[in-house]
């Protein structure tokens, strides 16, 4: 399974980007994903997750309300929904994918066998 993040770029304080986690050849229904970031110095971060096969999702408490996940139709990508950005949000985001099935969705790292490259996400000021 490859992962492959699209959608970062550099936006002002209070706009919104889309990522997309996208897998060639695979049906992401049957993975949970979760999006995960980096910023310089930190510790990787989970952000958001949705369990396979399912709507359920969670989402850490600095995002919740602006940030929203989501299963694209085509079953192989998955998005994330990034509004009311602040510069705290500049990171580098990853998505990962756990092939387990699972009630819950969980933002552990160790949960998540199968990670993208990152796609860098700048707010500014």
């Amino acid at each position: 399974l490859w992962l492959v993040e699209s959608g970062g770029g550099l936006v002002q304080h209070g706009g919104s980007l889309r990522l997309s986690c996208a897998a060639s050849g695979f049906n992401l229904d049957y993975y949970a994903i979760a999006w995960f970031r980096q910023a310089p110095g930190k510790e990787r971060e989970g952000v958001s997750c949705i369990v396979s096969g399912g709507n359920s999702t969670d989402y850490a408490d600095s995002v919740k309300r602006r940030f929203t996940i989501s299963r694209g139709n085509t079953k192989n990508t998955v998005y994330l929904q990034m509004n009311n950005l602040k510069p705290e949000d500049t990171a580098i985001y990853y998505c990962a994918a756990d092939p387990a099935v699972r009630p819950v969705c969980g933002r552990r790292f160790g949960r998540y066998n199968y990670w993208g490259q990152g796609t860098q996400v700048t707010v500014s000021s």
